[in-house]
């Protein structure tokens, strides 16, 4: 499942010379709205043959990137599937579809070359990668468990 996922992401990172997921949704066709969406931290919809995104407005920053790449992980591997991600309930359950959508946009987000400069020279411990790229330190452990193109773990 891991490897899969991550040749998409590296396809479209090439592709598109891009891994902000706003930029990709855009080149990809897919409608993104910002807006009041209750507790919901973003939404994915296939709509009258529409690929649909919605981010809760009142995330900011990386948590933003991070609900983004994930809905955009469901529109590229689950296209004809509708997934809610709520907040703090979502992000580590066991579902297929949500392991892969997080996978997904862990990976965007953090592909290796931007890891392997941070792993390249020195030992960080999962609090200073997670202070350093900006994202919690549950999503760097899920990162750091995946494999880099040659299939050699990364810890």
């Amino acid at each position: 499942m891991v490897e899969e996922v991550k040749k998409k992401v590296a396809y479209y990172i090439k592709k598109y010379q891009t891994n902000n997921p706003f930029r990709l949704a855009t080149a990809l066709g897919i409608e993104v709205a910002v807006g009041d969406i209750g507790s919901r931290a973003g939404c994915y919809m296939y709509l009258k043959r529409t690929k649909c995104i919605w981010i809760n407005e009142n995330l900011e920053g990386n948590e933003r990137l991070f609900v983004m790449a994930h809905e955009l992980g469901h529109a590229i591997l689950h296209p004809r599937q509708n997934c809610y991600f709520i907040r703090h309930k979502t992000l580590f359950l066991n579902s297929k579809v949500e392991q892969e959508a997080n996978q997904f946009a862990i990976n965007l987000l953090i592909p290796d070359d931007i890891l392997a400069e941070y792993l390249m020279y020195q030992e960080y411990t999962l609090d200073q990668l997670s202070r350093l790229l900006g994202y919690e330190k549950r999503l760097i452990e899920l990162r750091l468990k995946s494999t880099n193109e040659k299939g050699q773990t990364l810890i």
